[in-house]
């Protein structure tokens, strides 16, 4: 095909895919300067709804609300052990009161996504070392999150009191705590291979609960605990393993 070109007077001619281009680029680096502001953007105003906990509504200049989903933290559903504590927790913490959103993000509910701060007090990291939500490793940017959530963990506060705490983003992918009972260790140590004993296998079920790679591919392979292979690639907790290349 031959090339289309544009006259300019007294200028020669230019491309007409040059100036597309050139259009089109300029059109990305605009979007994503509106982006970066988007994303950079800070809220504050009054909590007048709490939904769980770590969803709430914030009420700005005396008309506008926004929804807001608390970054990088996962509270346990409110159907979930732990999950009405969870929400109270948060309630108790910033209803009414003033706070402060660093937007993160808008998720595909329209929420805005961010870190919530009332004085100098971190909501997300508050409700994480009450023991009353997760570390959301899937979308983890602050790694000292990790550090609370295992205070936490150890010294067994809120759903950590709980020694098999179901994970909310397993809850919601239809893992819904079955219960794990005083028979597990037995039942799952009938499942173990090459005589192991229900000692070595425990209950532990989750990715979440496995501390390396080698315990989760002994959990695999000698307990038979297939959801921790949940693509059937032979690789368990793959946040853990790696996925197979």
């Amino acid at each position: 095909m031959a090339a289309v070109t544009i006259t300019r007077s007294g200028s020669g001619t230019v491309s007409a895919s040059h100036s597309f281009r050139f259009a089109l680029c300029l059109a990305l680096f605009s979007w994503l300067l509106v982006f970066q502001a988007h994303a950079d953007s800070v809220y504050e105003g009054r909590v007048v709804g709490v939904s769980d906990g770590d969803t709430i509504t914030v009420l700005m200049g005396g008309h506008k609300q926004i929804k807001v989903r608390l970054a990088e933290i996962d509270a346990p559903e409110k159907s979930q052990a732990f999950g009405q504590r969870s929400k109270q927790s948060l309630s108790d913490m910033i209803f009414g009161k003033s706070v402060r959103v660093e937007q993160r993000d808008v998720d595909r509910y329209g929420r805005v996504v961010g870190r919530v701060f009332i004085g100098g007090t971190d909501v997300n990291a508050e409700q994480v070392r009450q023991g009353m939500a997760w570390v959301y490793r899937q979308y983890l940017r602050d790694t000292t999150l990790l550090t609370v959530e295992k205070e936490a963990r150890e010294a067994r506060r809120g759903l950590w009191s709980d020694p098999h705490p179901v994970p909310p983003w397993e809850y919601r992918h239809g893992d819904r705590g079955k219960s794990v009972g005083v028979d597990a260790p037995l039942r799952l140590g009938r499942e173990a291979r090459d005589g192991e004993s229900a000692r070595q296998c425990g209950a532990k079920q989750y990715c979440s609960q496995m501390t390396s790679c080698e315990e989760a591919r002994y959990y695999l392979t000698q307990c038979g605990i297939s959801s921790l292979d949940r693509d059937g690639d032979g690789v368990p907790c793959e946040a853990l393993c790696g996925a197979r290349r």
